[in-house]
């Protein structure tokens, strides 16, 4: 089984980062292959760089050359997990979803602790979105930015916990979900310092995509996720357009020789 984990940023030393927590998820057999978008901003802390990263996800996952077996969107409260749905005909797993599904499995109720404030509306907007705001008490940011959680690991640390332990003592939180895929390397060390369960986004997506696989299930093709209607997109992709007489060129890119497993493009996802 091979899973692309996708990047929403463009620093490569975070997508290493999230890969290796991914890999020590996996299963035996399971192949990670961590993904990072050719445009984009070095990290996502807004609503203008989260729509960018939604595009260079989905052009990312477009050219990547060999098959696969589903796709992790390794960005927490980021826009684009849609896109890929109607792209692709293998499993898409978004880390925000997946974190706060497995956190409902753990406790009554949980809170999300990420990096800056000013991502807060943008998580609770996705939980709202995925119909998982009942059950989250609340989003604490720790007041860390996204880069530096590599630049400081420890200080990141320090401020996770205590914002983890406040969610525990005065909003009731009986889990803790890591808000940002950043974050995934530093799962082990917060749990430790947590008085309940610790999710992190990017090995929860790892195991239900492979949950998925194994069950041989994927998206819904009726309604919503249906593949786009076929007309001419300009441009697209864009890091690499298609010949004029690629199927990519000349229809939409929910077509299914556009990464599905059933078509045609190199993209395929192998079931």
């Amino acid at each position: 089984m091979r899973i692309l984990v996708v990047n929403v940023n463009t620093t490569e030393s975070m997508t290493e980062g999230i890969a290796r927590a991914a890999r020590q998820a996996a299963s035996a057999g399971t192949e990670i292959i961590g993904l990072t978008p050719d445009f984009g901003a070095e990290s996502c802390e807004g609503n203008v760089e989260s729509h960018l990263a939604a595009l260079g996800v989905m052009d990312a996952v477009l050219k990547y050359p060999g098959e696969f077996d589903a796709v992790i969107q390794a960005g927490y409260g980021e826009h684009g997990r849609e896109g890929l749905q109607e792209l692709l005909d293998v499993p898409v797993i978004d880390i925000t979803e997946a974190g706060a599904a497995l956190a409902m499995f753990l406790g009554r109720r949980f809170s999300v602790v990420t990096t800056l404030d000013r991502t807060v509306p943008l998580i609770e907007d996705r939980l709202l979105l995925a119909g998982f705001d009942a059950h989250c008490v609340s989003v604490r940011a720790s007041g860390m930015a996204v880069l530096e959680l590599e630049e400081n690991p420890q200080a990141a640390i320090e401020a996770i916990a205590d914002q983890a332990a406040e969610a525990v003592d005065r909003d009731r939180a009986e889990v803790i979900v890591l808000g940002c895929g950043g974050m995934a390397e530093l799962g082990e060390t917060i749990t430790q310092r947590s008085a309940v369960p610790v999710v992190d986004g990017v090995t929860a997506a790892v195991r239900l995509a492979e949950s998925l696989v194994g069950l041989g299930l994927s998206t819904s093709k009726v309604r919503t996720f249906a593949p786009a209607r076929e007309k001419k997109l300009s441009g697209w992709p864009f890091g690499q357009p298609a010949p004029a007489e690629s199927p990519v060129a000349e229809s939409s890119v929910g077509s299914p020789a556009a990464g599905s497993a059933a078509g045609s493009s190199p993209a395929a996802g192998s079931a």
